[in-house]
């Protein structure tokens, strides 16, 4: 949980009801799961690869023109940060598969964090489509 009285907290605040408001959504982003180290299988190469999907929310996605948009609030990407011990979230939206929505795994080509009193409130992450 955020500190609600850190700089910038009341823009994070403000960020997470103006999405909630405006039809805020759960995405999953995908995360490779940690490879169980010693097994057979592994170690010749069959292992089938794990995924573990994290909840995003309050999030909401944009269509515009060919680029594909998710705002993320900064209160649930610090929360995953803490627990998933990511160094910042440049490195969790770097390592990560890609972001789940209705069904179709979107890729992450690129994130950027949107800030107020130097701590950032929002982050957007410019996605790729599926190829069907």
């Amino acid at each position: 949980m955020a500190n609600v009285m850190a700089p910038g907290a009341g823009a994070m605040r403000c960020a997470d009801a103006a999405m909630r408001a405006s039809g805020g959504r759960t995405v999953l982003l995908r995360l490779a799961a940690p490879a169980v180290p010693g097994s057979d299988a592994e170690q010749l190469g069959l292992a089938t690869p794990e995924f573990q999907d994290v909840p995003l929310a309050p999030a909401t996605f944009h269509k515009a023109n060919d680029v594909d948009k998710l705002l993320v609030s900064a209160s649930v990407v610090d929360a995953l940060m803490g627990t998933l011990a990511y160094d910042s979230a440049d490195v969790l939206f770097e390592t990560a598969v890609g972001v789940l929505i209705d069904d179709l795994l979107y890729e992450i080509t690129d994130s950027y964090a949107s800030q107020a009193m130097g701590q950032p409130y929002c982050y957007w992450l410019l996605l790729k489509r599926p190829v069907r």
